[in-house]
């Protein structure tokens, strides 16, 4: 049950019919429109990097099993139609053409569609494309401009490297479990696949300063994305407090430590509201909201420092304000003030939002079998090359003819053959 349920009227309950339909009107080419990627990778860690190379127009061919194909296919809590509603997201706007890589024919399909293409992602366990003759100093060899993405949960190279990394491991290692969740209680986790999110984000930014460096020198190179160093990337001063102050952050629930008033409140409907009003301008306004402007005065209150070092206390005179006024007038007050405040949002609570259905964060995308889906747009946004979703996940192999015909100039009787011999 949610949390916040913002008061906007019978009419905001879903978006209008077709209120972002296929996305962002389209201007040019996507930003990447002129790059091919084969994505070679399962799962999530290297499959999302390949969602937002293609969010921004790069052709994405992906490279699946031919028998099941990737296992994103039948990953996620609900499955309508018996199907995946993870697939649909993390595999739009890619071509799905099947590929057994485990055969020499399939190695070869390979080798011959990297001599066609910009990059090739993978987020096997490092060694693996090298026993398949797929090493980056093999392939590069057939198109020295092509740009090796390798996803794995320790990296290429160090003494964890051969071993089997997930993102919830990554997660522990990088320092993100440690400090998630309540004092009281074992380590939380957030409840997303924030460690493969993020090692494939950083794996997408290596891309693109790998295609950038390419301009100058006219070759490619080996993105080496780890999960657990993407994570750590995150941890902010974690290393440093730790190193030259001996200051080991702990798990800390819905605050940060010394910065007040930064947290959850009640509200007098029973729900809950985010407020941030930790600068010393901004806590004044909250003071004034209150009815309370002698709080900004108080020594106690009156500088970041003090706020800190006074928090629980703070908070305590927040909540019991916060606690006699309902949820959507204290945010109209808190708004009107300039006070950062917000709602606790559920997946129901975004679609229904106004900001997000004015700047549709949330689209519809037509799916064969669900019909119009729901999911989030592309981020972040750009003026003259926005990029856009033009179709969810494909089919398995729905793309075989147009790849291996059309790219590679492969025959029907070819086709054929290799699907026979389990190739494709």
């Amino acid at each position: 049950m949610s949390n916040f349920q913002p008061d906007l009227g019978p009419e905001a309950a879903r978006p209008s019919p077709g209120a972002g339909k296929r996305g962002p009107r389209h201007v040019e080419k996507g930003s990447l429109a002129d790059i091919r990627v084969l994505e070679t990778g399962t799962l999530l860690a290297g499959p999302f990097c390949g969602q937002l190379l293609g969010d921004f127009g790069a052709e994405v061919i992906k490279l699946e099993d031919p028998g099941k194909g990737d296992p994103m296919r039948q990953w996620g809590r609900e499955k309508p139609h018996g199907q995946s509603l993870w697939w649909p997201v993390v595999a739009r706007n890619k071509k799905s053409v099947t590929c057994n890589l485990r055969t020499a024919e399939g190695q070869d399909l390979v080798r011959k569609l990297v001599a066609k293409a910009d990059v090739l992602l993978e987020n096997f366990r490092p060694g693996t494309l090298e026993r398949w003759g797929l090493s980056y100093e093999e392939l590069s060899t057939i198109n020295p401009r092509l740009i090796l993405v390798r996803v794995t949960g320790y990296g290429q190279s160090g003494p964890y490297s051969p071993r089997a990394g997930f993102g919830s491991i990554g997660e522990a290692m990088g320092g993100l479990r440690y400090v998630t969740g309540e004092a009281d209680r074992a380590p939380s986790r957030s409840g997303i696949s924030i460690g493969d999110s993020l090692a494939a984000t950083y794996a997408a930014f290596g891309t693109l300063a790998a295609l950038h460096a390419r301009e100058r020198t006219g070759r490619g190179q080996v993105v080496d994305s780890a999960i657990y160093e993407a994570v750590l990337a995150m941890m902010e001063s974690l290393i440093p407090e730790w190193g030259v102050a001996g200051y080991r952050r702990e798990r800390t629930g819905p605050i940060l430590p010394n910065v007040a008033p930064s947290n959850v409140y009640p509200a007098a409907d029973g729900t809950d509201v985010l407020i941030a009003a930790n600068q010393d301008t901004v806590f004044r306004r909250l003071a004034d909201v209150m009815d309370r402007p002698e709080l900004a005065a108080d020594p106690r209150y009156a500088t970041h420092g003090a706020r800190g070092e006074h928090q629980a206390e703070l908070d305590a005179l927040i909540s019991a304000w916060t606690a006699t006024v309902p949820s959507a007038k204290l945010l109209a007050l808190l708004h009107e003030a300039g006070v950062p405040a917000g709602g606790i949002y559920t997946a129901a609570d975004i679609i229904a939002d106004p900001h997000v259905q004015a700047r549709e964060a949330v689209i519809t995308v037509d799916h064969p079998d669900f019909g119009p889906i729901p999911m989030q747009n592309v981020a972040p946004r750009l003026s003259a090359t926005p990029g856009e979703v033009k179709w969810a996940g494909p089919a398995l192999g729905s793309h075989n003819a147009e790849v291996y015909s059309g790219i590679l100039g492969l025959s029907s009787d070819e086709l054929a053959g290799l699907k026979e011999r389990g190739v494709i």
